[in-house]
């Protein structure tokens, strides 16, 4: 058998196919690349929370910040549990406490004023949080209504299985 050597331009062609199908290659392994980034990042706050829920599983530990507890004013009872409903209804929190007759002293217009609220205690997902805000801002009778969140860093984990079974996810 002898080597018969391609002329110029059968090696001019066989490296460009080469090349070419280098490239195709490259192009769908960095399309594939930006499509998995993007689903990533649009089901970021799913896949935390399943993240969350494996870490528990495996380790039998509590993902500090999970899990947060939202502080919410409202001028009378009523207002307030018509708000928590309505935010039990979504199934945005797993409970909600509603503090009857807090006094509240604040400054408005330069001058320390005083009243009495009723104050919520919304125990939710962090995930959650932005969803009660705006829920809270488009029915609350205030203007601007106090909503504060703290991350809770640490407790019952029988609890916050509870929790997280209560609320539905994202």
């Amino acid at each position: 058998m002898t080597f018969v050597a391609p002329n110029r331009m059968e090696w001019l062609c066989m490296r460009c196919f080469k090349e070419a199908g280098f490239h195709s290659v490259f192009r769908l392994v960095l399309t594939m690349t930006c499509v998995l980034f993007v689903l990533s990042v649009s089901m970021y706050p799913g896949l935390k929370s399943i993240g969350a829920h494996l870490h528990s599983a495996f380790t039998g530990s509590y993902v500090p910040g999970h899990h947060s507890v939202l502080i919410i004013n409202s001028p009378n009872e009523q207002a307030a549990k018509d708000i928590g409903r309505a935010i039990m209804e979504m199934r945005l929190a797993a409970s909600i406490n509603i503090l009857t007759r807090t006094s509240t002293m604040y400054y408005w217009k330069g001058q320390i004023q005083e009243a009495t609220e009723i104050l919520m205690l919304v125990k939710t997902r962090t995930s959650r949080i932005q969803q009660i805000i705006e829920y809270v801002r488009s029915v609350h009778p205030y203007g601007n209504p106090e909503v504060l969140s703290f991350r809770v860093e640490d407790g019952s984990l029988a609890y916050m299985k509870w929790m997280d079974e209560a609320i539905l996810d994202n």
